[in-house]
């Protein structure tokens, strides 16, 4: 069979090599109480990375359940268990729970995304009968996660609302109405056949694209997008956030796609999309950086949070640092849009970032000079591997409703 014409000759070699790696760490760092983190160790435990995430643990549960191994797929559903069992009175979902301890953590604003995410992992894996009956199990507990979120809800717009610094990336300025959140929160709705989708969908494309979007009557929306029509950079991507007179156009990568693959964009937004992404090189050579347009010191968006560990600073973490883990996001949004070459090219770009330092999964590398940074031994990175490998060779659209 003649090789695709981006396909080295050791580029299925490194495939093969990164699922076998992906899997051997994913066992390794799996506990009794669900998949930690990262690898445990001195630094990882100090730093806390020991512990199950809510969101590293539905992330790691949906690649864990297209592995294809049968231990990683039985013990997918585990990290998402200990979640459960931690849940807040009111709903919520914690930001992790420390194994150790036995004891829930929340983050100081107040963490949005884990109960998205738990609901979406509980969900696919449900689906997958992966156990059988999960949803039926947890329905006390799904309708008290829903009612939480519910009461984070814009009763006009039916979007989420949230403070600065409470999802993934938790040293960023993003308030208000998040991309982000709001694509998993659609997605949710979706899922679980909560009211209002419609309006999210419509509202979403119309605060998070007003360039395209046809504007809300209600004022308050037009209050918003008159801010944003007479000063928004960049108009092919999705805003990160919109809040009352201020808003984020630094390209978040991660939003962006979320937005492709949980069903809000149609055909043209959905090229206009990926083609924006593609054309800002956010896969090279690593697939992908975090953001187009990193928030620089003198911006108005500019937190003094932003520096903590000096972290970051422009082309670092979140604030434009090369995740493998959204990569793997990133990989899957293009075979869902029939873009296989490229997609093919940027799974095996995905697989060299995890061999980086002899197959380190590293956490995050610096966005441009590829320096390795973070926590090594990510599980989440494994995961999203594989996950998008079986994007790639056409396994099915996990994040179809």
């Amino acid at each position: 069979m003649t090789k695709r014409s981006s396909e080295r000759p050791d580029d299925s070699t490194l495939l093969q090599a990164c699922h076998a790696r992906s899997i051997e760490l994913l066992k390794r760092n799996l506990t009794d109480g669900g998949i930690l983190a990262a690898t445990p160790g001195e630094r990882a435990e100090k730093r806390g990375y020991t512990a199950i995430f809510g969101r590293d643990a539905a992330v790691c549960a949906i690649g864990m359940a297209v592995s294809g191994d049968k231990q990683l797929e039985q013990a997918a559903v585990t990290g998402l268990h200990t979640l459960a069992s931690h849940q807040a009175p009111n709903g919520q979902i914690a930001k992790f729970v420390d194994l150790h301890r036995q004891e829930a953590d929340f983050w100081y604003l107040g963490c949005i995304d884990s109960t998205l995410w738990w609901l979406i992992a509980l969900a696919i894996l449900d689906r997958r009968e992966q156990p059988r009956g999960l949803l039926r199990r947890y329905s006390k507990r799904i309708k008290l996660a829903i009612q939480w979120l519910l009461a984070q809800e814009h009763q006009r717009f039916f979007l989420l609302q949230q403070n600065e610094a409470s999802d993934w990336a938790d040293i960023m300025p993003r308030s208000g109405f998040v991309l982000y959140t709001n694509a998993l929160w659609y997605f949710v709705k979706l899922l679980f056949g909560v009211d209002r989708a419609r309006e999210s969908h419509e509202n979403f494309n119309g605060l998070f694209h007003p360039f395209s979007a046809r504007l809300a009557e209600y004022r308050r929306a037009r209050l918003l997008n008159e801010y944003v029509l007479k000063n928004g950079r960049d108009r092919d991507l999705y805003l990160s956030f919109v809040n009352f007179s201020f808003w984020g156009d630094e390209g978040d990568v991660f939003g962006n796609v979320l937005a492709v693959l949980m069903g809000l964009t149609d055909k043209r937004a959905t090229r206009r999309t990926l083609d924006a992404l593609t054309k800002a090189h956010v896969g090279d050579p690593y697939p992908v950086r975090a953001v187009t347009h990193p928030i620089r010191q003198h911006s108005s968006l500019w937190r003094p949070y932003m520096a903590r560990h000096r972290q970051n600073h422009v082309w670092q973490y979140h604030n434009g640092g090369i995740w493998p883990m959204v990569g793997g996001f990133w990989v899957a949004a293009l075979a869902a849009d029939g873009r296989g070459e490229q997609a093919q090219r940027d799974l095996v770009g995905m697989a060299r970032s995890c061999a980086v330092r002899d197959w380190a999964f590293t956490e995050w590398l610096h966005g441009k000079t590829l320096a390795p940074r973070g926590m090594p031994g990510q599980s989440w990175n494994a995961a999203a591997f594989l996950m998008a490998e079986y994007a790639v060779a056409g396994g099915g659209k996990l994040f179809a409703p």
